[in-house]
């Protein structure tokens, strides 16, 4: 079109300012003035790799071909900083306390428009527009706007990629991201207690960064909202757990926090990935939130994770990794910076990914992981309805105390769901609608204990060997486990099988192995028992008494 308003002056006139859609929606949506700045829509791959390495300091392309990118100060997520608005769409269904904190409207709009204030001062922001859940009956529709082209590259990796006929007729977002990080919160505002606040609004299906940079945030918000929109107004649920496909069509989901071995167990060559962390569970069957997967780097190596090594390539985003300023290989063992060093990649990295991410088959199999640094849980057990129950809620596991402390026993930890700094609701409305959907789709559930046997890990024990972990895990695949006798587990009432194929018997019903007698045994037990019931005490408000009573026998 051509210019008008030509003078003298200035011979080429003023050319007519024709806004994009996505454009025009940001001005109207939060007063970001596109003409004061450029907004890159959806930019390639390449595009947002020059911009990162002009314009954001820390940034290098690894000898493998991935963006090497620096979070800043914040290298992990800030669980105490998540605030929920509080209104009247969400508030009754929300469960308020330790996890949720109540955020005011009016302290939200004080944020939302420091964050954009913030974007608004920027030379050039990035607009990612992509879905999340893979079943185009429940996917939703969303927008990240931030000021980093790691960040955008980051979510463009981690959510599910439009084609360009689908990017044509995206619309208006359901979910929008406003990533304001680099700035800090006021933290003298009302209910503000640091420089950092993860804000979700359900209401205006908004979120606000500000005070860190670590792009985890944006993948763990729209967790946080999947945990809310999925089972409040579809009736789908949704869950923390990685979940592979095997060639019958049998579906098995994996819970299990750090360390347990969920993304080893999962990352079967003889199965589909659906996906390795995030999940819905719907009528129709199972779909994966994420169009990618978001690693740990710490110690990788070709030999122990081959398929995450040989994903770290070109368009893969690696954060806060060291490297050697002249070949750029990055060294995997090197914490210097963070012992979270992360990688996130297109899920199509992996070779035996399923595209689409999702299967119209409900599961066969539930698999609760554990890694029992105490020595004392089976490494096996079926579960019923009433202890999956129990076990999700708890969602425990162990790690080693570190020496600088003093304590020289395993620490016990419990993570409500597998997921609790996610959830929305009381973990007893997930845990019931788990065990409807295991009922009405005849699904078994396991607890699989990937930890110690014999002895406790601080006295010298053993971890559980990985070949009789994955031959317990064929056999649960292959239905033998299931048809094999069992007996009880004092103390936990759980049902241990007598045999299973590939497994030495002895390391199933660990009492019998138990290097220091069955009187020491019988107190470790019942200390990991005490455990469970001070932690489970919390949730017991909103739990059945049946679901208590599933809980060790003290």
């Amino acid at each position: 079109m051509s210019s008008v308003n030509k003078t003298n002056l200035y011979p080429n006139g003023v050319q007519p300012n024709h806004p994009t859609q996505v454009e025009d929606q940001l001005l109207q949506m939060a007063h970001i003035d596109y003409n004061k700045l450029t907004i890159q829509h959806n930019p390639s791959v390449p595009a947002l790799y020059e911009d990162a390495l002009v314009y954001e300091s820390g940034s290098a392309i690894s000898s493998a071909g991935a963006l090497v990118a620096s979070s800043g100060t914040k290298t992990g997520r800030s669980p105490k900083d998540k605030r929920l608005v509080d209104e009247p769409t969400s508030t009754k269904d929300v469960w308020w306390g330790p996890v949720n904190t109540k955020l005011s409207r009016d302290v939200w709009r004080i944020n939302r428009e420091r964050a954009i204030d913030y974007l608004n001062t920027r030379s050039r922001l990035y607009v990612i527009d992509a879905f999340a859940g893979w079943d185009p009956k429940y996917r939703i529709k969303v927008r990240v706007v931030c000021a980093r082209a790691y960040h955008a590259l980051f979510m463009r990796n981690m959510l599910i990629r439009p084609t360009a006929e689908e990017l044509k007729s995206f619309g208006t977002p359901d979910f929008t991201i406003y990533n304001g990080g680099a700035f800090p919160a006021n933290r003298y505002t009302s209910g503000m207690t640091s420089s950092t606040t993860v804000d979700i609004n359900f209401e205006d299906r908004e979120m606000v960064i500000l005070g860190t940079e670590y792009a985890g945030e944006m993948k763990k918000g729209i967790l946080t909202v999947m945990f809310y929109l999925m089972p409040v107004k579809y009736d789908v649920l949704t869950l923390h757990s990685s979940a592979n496909e095997g060639k019958a069509g049998d579906v098995t989901l994996f819970f299990g926090l750090s360390g347990t071995g969920k993304t080893t167990l999962s990352a079967d060559p003889a199965r589909m990935l659906i996906g390795d962390d995030e999940h819905c569970w719907s009528d129709h069957g199972v779909f994966n939130v994420e169009g990618g997967c978001y690693a740990k780097c710490l110690d990788l190596s070709v030999e122990k994770e081959p398929d995450i090594f040989n994903a770290i390539r070109f368009g893969s985003v690696l954060e806060n990794v060291v490297f050697d300023p002249n070949s750029r290989e990055v060294d995997y063992a090197d914490a210097t910076l963070t012992e979270n060093t992360r990688c996130a990649y297109p899920i199509e990295y992996i070779p035996n990914a399923k595209i689409p991410c999702l299967s119209e088959n409900h599961p066969t199999n539930i698999v609760l992981l554990t890694c029992d640094a105490r020595g004392v849980l089976p490494p096996i057990s079926m579960l019923s309805n009433e202890q999956v129950m129990y076990h999700f809620i708890s969602g425990y596991t162990s790690k080693m105390a570190g020496t600088e402390d003093g304590v020289t026993e395993p620490l016990a930890t419990f993570s409500a769901c597998f997921g609790q700094p996610f959830l929305v609701l009381h973990p007893m409305r997930y845990a019931q609608m788990l065990s409807d959907k295991m009922t009405k789709h005849k699904a078994r559930a396991w607890l699989l204990n990937t930890g110690w046997t014999g002895k406790s890990a601080a006295k010298g024990g053993s971890r559980c060997p990985l070949k009789y972990t994955r031959a317990i895990l064929d056999a649960i695949h292959s239905g033998e486990l299931a048809k094999v006798e069992y007996e009880k587990f004092d103390v936990f009432g759980l049902d241990v099988p007598k045999y299973c194929p590939n497994v030495p018997s002895e390391i199933l019903n660990p009492a019998k192995s138990w290097a220091d007698g069955p009187a020491d045994f019988a107190l470790e037990v019942a200390k990991l028992g005490q455990l469970f019931a001070e932690n489970f005490a919390k949730y017991k408000d909103g739990c059945s008494k049946e679901v208590i009573a599933a809980g060790p026998s003290l």
